[in-house]
């Protein structure tokens, strides 16, 4: 046994060093490790205990090659930080994980190049799906030259137009939960804080605010929608230059959790209270939402069953695609649930806001 140690140290083994070692073929081997037939039963126990002692793992690129499918799927995320994306990550993780595919996950921090590059080296691994949080819509008119009739399946947000899957919140519905929420508390000088990117997300978000607007014929003050990056330092820094231009909004909807988190500390920071001064809701509803400090008012996501949901259309595609994705699109909006804490309200001074 002291050549079979020897094997194991210098490098992985594979079946040829088993078929070396049990003096028989390769075939033999590769029959033996799958259960297969035409194998005697003594030669098959002594080709597994072999197996066992040499430390044999089994090569999943070479027999991907082969089945051309390495039951690996793609997930890129625009940010690891976001208590969103890791709950959104975790349903699409369990999904594949029952059907034996294992995840490579990749962060672009919201920068488009990384976002291509992910996108290509994919493809080069030979990945045999994608589950994509897209940044904006740009991603559209580069991921078919870089990754060819790969299955594609857009989670939490999709490019405007896009024939591919997806799964998303029905963004309008909760814009305009958000909004009316605010109104009914006794707001109407309210304004919306987003990011510039050029998504499904923000347009939705924002088309679903300027319809509760109109719907209570409440004036649009376009000086009070202000766009910037989306995360927390964005939320704050936007804050603080509206309360020291002095013309600031009374209630905020914020495109997402990390935004409010800033607005929240923005608004403090220029000597105000929440709610008294400035009522905040947010949409996500992370974790932090809900802490004793925090207590945001927020738009509910079913985060968990929306990562599943993709995988399941994702490995849909993969295991009974005729090549025709089109045909196979299905855009799934997911409900949206109003959580009413304490950021939100009722206002204090009706009248002034």
């Amino acid at each position: 046994m002291g050549q079979i140690a020897e094997v194991h140290n210098i490098a992985a083994v594979t079946i040829k060093d088993i078929a070396r070692e049990a003096n028989v073929s390769y075939a033999t081997v590769s029959r033996a490790l799958n259960n297969k037939r035409g194998v005697r039963e003594a030669t098959r126990q002594k080709v597994l205990k072999l197996a066992t002692e040499m430390s044999y793992t089994p090569n999943a690129i070479a027999r991907g090659l082969v089945k051309k499918q390495t039951h690996t799927l793609g997930l890129i995320i625009p940010d690891i930080t976001n208590p969103f994306y890791p709950e959104v990550a975790r349903g699409i993780e369990d999904g594949a994980a029952e059907e034996g595919f294992s995840i490579f996950l990749c962060n672009t921090n919201w920068e488009r190049e990384r976002e291509l590059e992910y996108l290509k080296l994919l493809a080069e691994k030979r990945a045999d799906g994608i589950i994509l949080a897209p940044i904006d819509n740009e991603v559209e008119t580069a991921e078919s030259r870089l990754t060819g009739k790969m299955p594609i399946v857009y989670v939490s947000n999709a490019p405007v137009g896009t024939l591919h899957s997806f799964v998303v919140i029905d963004n309008v519905l909760g814009g305009f939960l958000a909004t009316e929420h605010l109104i009914r508390s006794g707001y109407r000088k309210i304004g919306f804080v987003g990011s510039t990117e050029d998504s499904l997300t923000i347009a939705e978000r924002l088309k679903g605010y300027r319809k509760a607007l109109e719907k209570y014929g409440i004036t649009i003050d376009e000086r009070h929608i202000q766009l910037g990056e989306f995360k927390q330092e964005s939320g704050y820094r936007i804050m603080r230059k509206m309360i020291s231009d002095g013309d600031y909004p009374r209630a905020i909807f914020a495109e997402n959790d990390l935004l409010a988190l800033g607005i929240l500390q923005g608004v403090k920071a220029g000597g105000l209270s929440v709610p008294e001064d400035v009522a905040v809701v947010g949409f996500d509803d992370i974790p932090f939402a809900s802490f004793p400090g925090v207590q945001l008012t927020t738009i509910n996501q079913p985060t968990y069953e929306m990562g599943r949901k993709a995988v399941n259309i994702l490995l849909g595609q993969i295991q009974g695609s005729d090549g025709n994705l089109a045909a196979q699109s299905q855009q799934i909006y997911l409900k949206p649930r109003l959580i009413v804490r304490q950021s939100s309200g009722p206002s204090i001074r009706v009248s002034n806001h």
